[in-house]
């Protein structure tokens, strides 16, 4: 009984020690702040492959903030009861703004990242990865004081009509979808773009080994070698895909074209 309450102490102390990041002289391309009250979840996936190895070379760089840091009572109390009533509660003005105050920057765009903001694409991502760097807050509970958004012309940036816990799994996706458009993190540079959305299209099928899969073949166009015919046949795919898939992308698509 002793050890398993040591080990689950042990445990509870790993998960709340701040993440190391790499340390590294090269100065980075790109830099993510992120303001979360949850800084051991960072850098979760990206620091493995390509993104992790990125972070290592500092390629990119990112600054994880704990946001509690930033209270202003002995309780580290970060978040208060709505006004007006009603459920929930609701990070409060003064403590973010003392956060975002204190690490941003005056050539980073300031995101925070919630379901009623501007749908994220990859036109926005582009802009994100244009800049030194980016800072992001996550929020929790309800939301943020609205008067902090207002006062600190906060971007708003939403992944998708869903709702998520915390904006640190949204943080991560954009941090993601941005790092692997730096010089470097991804070795054939030709394959950003030709994927989904670089066009105004989804991106067409993939085949590999081997030739003939529980009776599906590889298109013939593809084993042919012809690289003009191989080029039309993917062009039309993604035209078809996205006509069918994604009408809104399609039409978008046909009007860039007038």
């Amino acid at each position: 009984m002793i050890v398993r309450l040591s080990a689950m102490i042990l445990n509870r102390q790993q998960i709340q020690k701040k993440p190391e990041m790499p340390q590294t002289d090269k100065k980075p391309v790109w830099t993510a702040q992120i303001l979360t009250l949850f800084p051991e979840i960072f850098p979760g996936p990206l620091g493995a492959s390509l993104a992790g190895k990125a972070l290592d070379k500092g390629l990119w760089a990112m600054n994880v903030v704990q946001i509690r840091d930033y209270a202003l009572d002995k309780h580290r109390k970060v978040d208060d009861t709505p006004a007006g009533g009603g459920p929930g509660m609701v990070m409060r003005a003064d403590v973010l703004a003392a956060a975002i105050d204190d690490v941003s920057k005056d050539d980073y765009p300031l995101v925070y990242l919630s379901p009623r903001g501007k749908r994220l694409d990859q036109e926005l991502i582009r802009e994100f990865a244009s800049k030194k760097g980016i800072t992001l807050l996550c929020g929790r509970f309800e939301g943020v004081d609205e008067r902090v958004l207002k006062s600190r012309n906060i971007r708003e940036v939403s992944l998708g009509d869903f709702i998520l816990s915390g904006g640190e799994l949204a943080a991560l996706a954009l941090m993601d979808a941005v790092v692997r458009t730096i010089p470097g993190v991804i070795g054939d540079t030709d394959t950003l773009t030709e994927e989904s959305f670089e066009s105004g299209l989804l991106e067409y099928p993939h085949y590999t080994r081997p030739k003939v899969w529980e009776g599906q073949e590889i298109p013939e166009v593809l084993q042919s070698g012809h690289h003009g015919k191989i080029k039309q046949w993917r062009q039309k795919q993604s035209e078809k895909l996205t006509e069918e898939r994604r009408p809104d992308l399609w039409n978008q698509y046909l009007n860039q074209k007038k």
